[in-house]
């Protein structure tokens, strides 16, 4: 499922809030051995794609509340794709993943639903990508999530493949 452009501020938030508790919903349920399998060596398993997942809500939610604090300094920027293999998460606990995530969402929906259509169109200098606006970090994080959903969906259907 693609976002489109003309997708409403309302939708865009209605994605982030469902997405994130459907992918927590995906993967609570899930054993150990389950989290960390992963079909071809080298992708990530299911529980690194929940810390990338909480990984990119933190810097988004950075980045918009910088924006929205009107910072006049380039907005915080660093490679969320690098983060699992150098911190780990293999070894991490999926339940305090999960809550991070779900607390860091929570307070990005809090922002957004603060702001009004003006302040969604605020944008600061990002460091590697000129100009960005709130709107546009917060539709590429919905869009993120959904395709991160279709990902985790499809780790686990190779589970079911596999038993």
């Amino acid at each position: 499922m693609l976002l489109r452009q003309s997708d409403s501020s309302g939708w865009v938030l209605k994605a982030l809030r469902e997405c994130a508790n459907t992918v927590v919903r995906e993967l609570s349920a899930l054993d150990e051995d389950e989290l960390l399998h992963s079909p071809i060596e080298g992708d990530w398993c299911l529980k690194e794609i929940a810390a990338h997942l909480r990984d990119a809500e933190e810097l988004a939610l950075r980045q918009m509340n910088a924006i929205a604090e009107r910072a006049r300094r380039p907005l915080p920027a660093w490679d969320i794709d690098l983060l699992p293999a150098e911190r780990n998460y293999r070894s991490a606990d999926l339940g305090d993943l999960l809550a991070e995530l779900r607390d860091l969402r929570q307070e990005t929906t809090y922002l957004l639903w603060g702001l009004d259509d003006a302040d969604w169109q605020e944008s600061a200098e990002h460091p590697y990508r000129g100009r960005i606006s709130i709107e546009t970090l917060a539709r590429e994080l919905a869009q993120h999530d959904l395709e991160h959903l279709a990902e985790v969906r499809r780790l686990k259907a190779t589970l079911c493949a596999e038993d």
